[in-house]
């Protein structure tokens, strides 16, 4: 994913909008031990005015609770605040209302599913456990911008 996310940054950091900005946004945040800055892109979706983005790397990790973090969408920079999802009933409906906007999830999310379709229980806890989360981003001055 290193290698893809190198262009990735830069096409989503034009201050312009663009076709991978419909399912891709850029979140700005510090190391919270080295301080240095970063610049992760991360798939979303819009639901009720809040951004749903699957979090299961170490970047969420430098992230705060509500506080304010930067995120170009669009080809716009807006505030808002992170809301880090680790409760499995609402990880789970939260994944689901993600995969139905975009079914690339599951490339990102590998996790086991019944044949009913829910993510089967136990794996699932166990992602939760070593970092899988949901973040809610709930933009400062209202809803999300729509495409």
């Amino acid at each position: 994913m290193k290698a893809v996310n190198v262009p990735m940054r830069a096409l989503l950091g034009l201050p312009v909008p663009t076709p991978l900005g419909g399912r891709l946004m850029l979140v700005f945040h510090t190391g919270r031990r080295t301080g240095r800055h970063y610049r992760q892109p991360v798939s979303y979706v819009t639901r009720d005015g809040v951004l749903l983005t699957p979090g299961g790397g170490r970047w969420t990790l430098n992230l705060n609770q509500g506080e304010p973090t930067r995120i170009r969408l669009r080809g716009r920079d807006i505030s808002a605040r992170p809301e880090l999802v680790t409760d499995p009933d609402l990880v789970e409906s939260l994944l689901g209302v993600m995969r139905a906007a975009n079914s690339s999830l599951d490339r990102f999310v590998r996790l086991p599913r019944t044949p009913e379709g829910r993510y089967e229980r136990i794996p699932l806890e166990a992602a939760i456990r070593h970092g899988l989360c949901v973040v809610r981003w709930h933009p400062d001055g209202g809803p999300a911008p729509s495409a």
